[in-house]
């Protein structure tokens, strides 16, 4: 498992909001849920794993991770892995007015609620700035997980538009890859893009079109990422940190984080540390 269940709950806005996010969870799962009914609207992503989803207007569909599948409210559904395995599973659960336009426009389809992804990354991002601001439980963030959870209704039909018989770019997900394991090292975009026969404008399309990001903006999240840890987590100075996520320059770093985050490094740091 790669951490602690998680199961965070909101009541419903008492005036009524076009989306509102009322529950986000995470989860290893090893039992079937059967012939049950949510009054609320719901989306499940299964990093990997696989199992099956029965729904009334879908059937019974075969799914393999990484999958994302909706549930809207009131549907009678049953799903779980194969029988003897587990996946880990992440959930959100929605409500508002908006939910029946997300039908309306075909972002969510009833008969076809379970989407194949190809870009598991962007849609793992997604669904961690989701948790990160419906945590915080303040009206802003309660707004911005609204906002993420649009641009995953998004991303998800974007990626079940993409025909089934079109592989995967094998070659620049060993990009991706090498790129997160240099994420906190200097990299020459050049001689990186030649490691993969690329030229640094061909790897900059295929990185994007792999991850919505440039190479240099995917770093940079990684970066930033690890340096917003630190600095809930460790007494590290903001020089350390800098130092530790790979930027030499402390007022550099400071300037990146706050065209970032909108806001420097310490305040971060004070608004959510924890102890």
């Amino acid at each position: 498992m790669t951490g602690a269940p998680i199961a965070l709950y909101r009541s419903e806005p008492s005036v009524g909001a076009a989306l509102a996010v009322i529950g986000f969870g995470r989860q290893r799962v090893s039992m079937r849920i059967v012939n049950r009914r949510l009054p609320v609207h719901a989306v499940v992503l299964i990093e990997s794993g696989n199992g099956t989803l029965s729904t009334t207007k879908a059937g019974v569909q075969e799914i393999t991770g990484p999958s994302l599948f909706w549930l809207p409210a009131g549907t009678l559904h049953s799903y779980g892995p194969q029988r003897g395995g587990s996946w880990e599973e992440r959930w959100v659960l929605f409500t508002g007015s908006f939910a029946s336009e997300l039908l309306r426009q075909r972002l969510v389809v009833e008969t076809a609620p379970l989407v194949a992804l190809r870009n598991l990354r962007e849609m793992q991002h997604l669904f961690a700035t989701l948790h990160s601001d419906f945590a915080e439980d303040n009206s802003l963030s309660l707004a911005s997980s609204a906002a993420t959870l649009h641009r995953i209704a998004v991303q998800s039909a974007r990626q079940a538009a993409v025909p089934s018989d079109e592989a995967p770019d094998a070659t620049i997900e060993f990009a991706i890859d090498a790129l997160q394991q240099r994420a906190f090292q200097q990299v020459d975009m050049r001689a990186f893009a030649e490691e993969f026969a690329m030229s640094p404008a061909t790897l900059r399309r295929r990185f994007a079109a792999a991850t919505g990001q440039s190479p240099k903006t995917f770093q940079l999240r990684l970066r930033i990422d690890r340096a917003k840890q630190l600095l809930t987590t460790s007494d590290l100075s903001v020089e350390a940190i800098a130092a530790n996520v790979g930027v030499d320059d402390a007022f550099y770093f400071s300037r990146l984080f706050q065209d970032r985050e909108r806001c420097s490094p310490s305040e971060f740091r004070q608004r959510h540390r924890r102890f």
